[in-house]
């Protein structure tokens, strides 16, 4: 059924029920995200696509549209609680953006750039968390893990259907965990589909680097509000 609503004083016409986030870029609305994948069980995990939605702040991936619901994208309140999420993700792990091999195709590195971040206003932690390399084919960066939980929830053993990333402790102590087995029996196409998931580069296929050359990457080609503008209207 068609309806109305309203984003950033902007009247639209779209389809009930379909996915706010969606329906913003869908109409050149830039909304950023780094647990949502279109297409895939919504997660909700990051927040950094928090919208105030009726008066009240949620996170637009998980939130389907109804007729005549008004929505603030850049109302500055909320731009600035979406840009302290962005800061607080880098305060809580190591991300040496120059040195990294997902710099240029990096989502958070990119959003980053997108919310006008140059230095967290957070005290930046500095956490030593063990690196995985025990697989054949993965190489696991923990100290980059951002907790989105992508690659817990869409990445599965392809013959019971079993998860093949978890995470293991809470608070501080959490970690990205892998069932080594499991991971060792995943095809190339499925390791590269990890590698390509994880919005930063925690999860790294063993033996390739920098395999795409500066100047050819995914967000040196565009930004990443044009790429996602891009990409959900297709």
């Amino acid at each position: 059924m068609s309806i109305r609503i309203t984003i950033d004083r902007q009247e639209i016409e779209t389809e009930e029920g379909a996915m706010l986030i969606d329906v913003a870029a869908g109409n050149g609305v830039y909304i950023p995200s780094l647990c949502y994948v279109r297409g895939r069980p919504r997660l909700g995990t990051c927040r950094t696509c928090s919208v105030r939605v009726n008066g009240k702040v949620m996170a637009s991936c998980t939130v389907p549209v109804a007729d005549g619901m008004v929505v603030e994208v850049d109302e500055p309140e909320v731009a600035d609680m979406r840009k302290a999420l962005v800061e607080l993700l880098f305060s809580e792990g190591n991300h040496n953006c120059p040195s990294c091999e997902k710099s240029g195709r990096c989502d958070l590195q990119a959003t980053g750039y997108e919310t006008g971040m140059m230095v967290s206003r957070f005290p930046y932690r500095f956490p030593r968390r063990e690196r995985e390399h025990a697989a054949k084919s993965i190489w696991l960066e923990r100290d980059r893990c951002i907790f989105c939980q992508r690659c817990v929830e869409f990445i599965r053993d392809r013959g019971a259907g079993r998860k093949i990333f978890s995470i293991g402790g809470r608070g501080t102590s959490a970690r990205i965990e892998m069932d080594i087995e499991l991971a060792d029996r995943m095809p190339p196409e499925q390791v590269r589909e990890a590698v390509t998931l994880c919005p930063v580069g925690c999860i790294l296929e063993k033996g390739v680097g920098y395999d795409e050359p500066i100047g050819r990457r995914k967000y040196e080609i565009r930004s990443i509000r044009e790429h996602t503008l891009g990409r959900k209207q297709k």
